[in-house]
């Protein structure tokens, strides 16, 4: 049995492996912060006796994975599969630094770090069958940290406080990499649009007061989640629509 040309096994697999993997994040989640290594020797002793499944977590990777496959299907070579394989990497580590930085408010470098590494490899990966792929990713994680970087030093010159933490310049820098120019800007403004709704939303609800901190790396990943999975001139399209406040029609 196939859906969109890739047979059911492969749905089945992505969907165990994401099992796995979103548990592996609620470890992380856990360590990070404390700056351990998330990967150690001393993680079997330290969960086994107090280890509770994150349900959520797990549930949410598994159908991440499988909506990845079927959104950029099984293709006949590696490099045909880039685009799919840096995404299922990618997942684990947004629902990360969303889930730490709800919390805690804040990105750990180390997190943001490996992003960039994964980020960097694969631009080289790329690179390997079309230089201009690696250019553009560049330019992306130029633009997407310059942006905040920007937004961060002028909240600090103007109002004597950061708009945003580092950790979001940080970690919009390092997506720049994976998603490359266009797609960084589509989600510097979904995430910009989604923060100005939400928050909203927070502070008319008194969920949250207005001088209460609200962290924007959430917003960050649930644009970029938006961009993997919806085409980028769908997501224009919208965009334009709103910006215009429906004069655009395309």
């Amino acid at each position: 049995m196939y859906f969109n040309d890739v047979h059911i096994a492969y749905y089945v697999i992505a969907g165990m492996i994401g099992l796995i993997i979103g548990q592996i994040v609620d470890w992380a989640n856990k360590r990070l912060p404390e700056y351990k290594n998330v990967i150690s020797k001393d993680i079997i002793s330290e969960y086994r006796i107090s280890f509770r499944p994150n349900y959520i977590l797990m549930l949410l990777t598994a159908v991440s994975y499988v909506t990845l496959v079927y959104t950029f299907g099984i293709k006949d070579t590696i490099i045909g599969n880039l685009d799919l394989i840096k995404f299922l990497i990618l997942t684990p580590m947004l629902l990360s630094a969303f889930v730490i930085d709800f919390k805690l408010q804040i990105i750990p470098n180390r997190l943001n770090l490996t992003i960039f590494e994964i980020g960097f490899i694969f631009a080289f990966l790329y690179g390997l069958s079309n230089v201009a792929i690696t250019i553009n990713m560049l330019l992306g994680m130029l633009a997407g940290g310059g942006v905040f970087l920007l937004i961060t030093l002028l909240g600090g010159l103007f109002y004597g406080k950061e708009a945003m933490g580092f950790g979001d310049v940080k970690l919009m820098g390092a997506l720049g990499l994976f998603f490359g120019l266009s797609n960084i800007i589509i989600i510097t403004l979904v995430s910009f649009l989604i923060g100005a709704i939400l928050s909203i939303a927070l502070l008319a609800t008194k969920i949250k007061k207005s001088d209460e901190y609200i962290p924007f790396g959430p917003f960050i990943v649930i644009a970029t989640f938006i961009s993997m999975y919806v085409p980028f001139e769908q997501i224009k399209e919208v965009l334009m629509m709103i910006f215009t406040l429906g004069i655009y029609h395309g």
